[in-house]
């Protein structure tokens, strides 16, 4: 069965924390057209701040994605990874694993903040947003509504 992974990572600084450079990273596309991508490979789009949040893609392993995935039943698992580096927020209670069926997707969004190991560098923002189908699909699958949305961001401060 077809599995299409879209991973789009938007980072930022506390310059992008209010007013006009804000508004430009909320209005930043959380799903985009998908280009055709070699079956183990995913669609990985990065927005930076330092570029006024333009969309750059490119083809990555899906091996590098930070999600677990597994076919059974007829149905795919799929679960983000969050790694225990990336504690802030707190995520003490994960919402459970998204099974889909044929022709669904999930758009499963966690956020992060970092500081320097020092505490010399300001504070840095990620949104992870994971657009993940089960079977043949448009390319354009990620511009309309998901089947399941999770929205596991947390209160950054």
């Amino acid at each position: 069965m077809e599995i299409t992974v879209q991973w789009i990572r938007t980072s930022w600084t506390k310059q992008s924390r209010g007013g006009e450079a804000a508004a430009r990273r909320n209005a930043a596309p959380v799903g985009f057209a998908v280009p055709s991508v070699p079956p183990s490979f995913a669609h990985v789009v990065r927005m930076h701040e330092r570029d006024g949040f333009e969309p750059h893609g490119v083809e990555e392993d899906l091996r590098k994605v930070d999600v677990q995935l597994r076919e059974a039943d007829g149905r795919l698992r799929v679960l983000p990874r969050v790694q225990p580096l990336f504690a802030i927020p707190p995520r003490p209670r994960r919402p459970p694993a998204v099974r889909l069926a044929s022709g669904q997707w999930v758009r499963w969004q966690l956020n992060y903040r970092f500081s320097s190991a020092a505490g010399v560098r300001d504070w840095s923002y990620w949104l992870d947003t994971f657009n993940i189908t089960y079977g043949p699909v448009d390319a354009d699958v990620f511009l309309s509504e998901p089947t399941v949305h999770i929205d596991e961001q947390g209160p950054l401060r």
